[in-house]
């Protein structure tokens, strides 16, 4: 046989083993992908039946995936005939020198178990941090995941979330509302308190309970005598009792002939 027959001979032979490692690479990759979804669904239906806090499941099940997914990849690089062994240390070399690159992503990955371990929200709560504020629906093991009032998404990573200030507009039962109102010079504020003082009472979300609504004259302006109006409701009518009560002040005072301020300057002829 000839050189290049030989050649050839060793070239098919070369051609047939990839081939087969191939194959069976890819469908150890097809199954692979279908068990690690298939342990993913398994996973959050254990934790959903077991009631375990939505904000420690969606960290396992962030957590989870991606360990099945490194698995996976170890399993397909053998299958294709590379040296798992060399192929770990390759991986350690590169997983140093990541770490280093990517050294954030461990404060990331810390800042989750801070999350998880002191609990300042939860799944569902409202906060703000970060300067953006919406409700936590994930805590992942590199990120949080907000959803805001306007149905954007926004990942925050967990290292600067548990480092820095968070505002939990959810953990308390109640909230106070505080609302401004000015008049004009010369109305009778007792009047104006009596008047919001009834309105206050036909609404059965403005609470006496931590304390009753406040009104209170605040500062005397220049155009205007301004009023402090401070009412508790619970959490979850803030934003309904906030809006709605600032359009029935205006519709009250107009018919009872309260009249609002407007910019005023007096100019004496010398």
């Amino acid at each position: 046989m000839s050189h290049i027959e030989q050649l050839i001979q060793q070239g098919i032979t070369f051609c047939v083993e990839a081939g087969k490692s191939i194959l069976v690479a890819l469908l150890i990759y097809i199954v692979g992908r279908f068990l690690v979804s298939l342990l993913n669904k398994l996973l959050t239906k254990a934790l959903e039946r077991r009631n375990i806090d939505p904000t420690i499941k969606t960290f396992l099940q962030s957590f989870v995936n991606i360990l099945l997914t490194v698995l996976l990849i170890v399993a397909v690089v053998s299958a294709l005939g590379i040296n798992t062994t060399s192929f770990a240390a390759l991986l350690a070399s590169v997983g140093v020198a990541a770490g280093m690159a990517l050294s954030g992503n461990l404060s990331n990955f810390a800042g989750g178990l801070i999350i998880l371990l002191l609990k300042p929200f939860k799944v569902g709560d409202y906060v703000e941090a970060q300067n953006v504020a919406g409700i936590v629906d994930g805590i992942q093991i590199f990120h949080t995941v907000l959803r805001t009032v306007d149905n954007k998404v926004i990942y925050l990573p967990n290292g600067a979330l548990s480092g820095g200030n968070i505002v939990n507009y959810s953990q308390q039962t109640h909230r106070r509302v505080d609302i401004p109102v000015s008049v004009e010079y010369g109305q009778d504020v007792e009047q104006v308190r009596q008047v919001l003082l009834e309105l206050f009472k036909q609404d059965e979300r403005i609470l006496n309970e931590p304390a009753a609504p406040f009104i209170a004259l605040s500062k005397l302006g220049d155009s205007s005598v301004d009023l402090t109006i401070r009412l508790w409701v619970k959490s979850a009518d803030y934003w309904d009792v906030f809006f709605q009560t600032q359009e029935l002040i205006y519709t009250e005072f107009n018919k009872r002939g309260i009249s609002f301020p407007f910019p005023q300057i007096t100019v004496h002829n010398a």
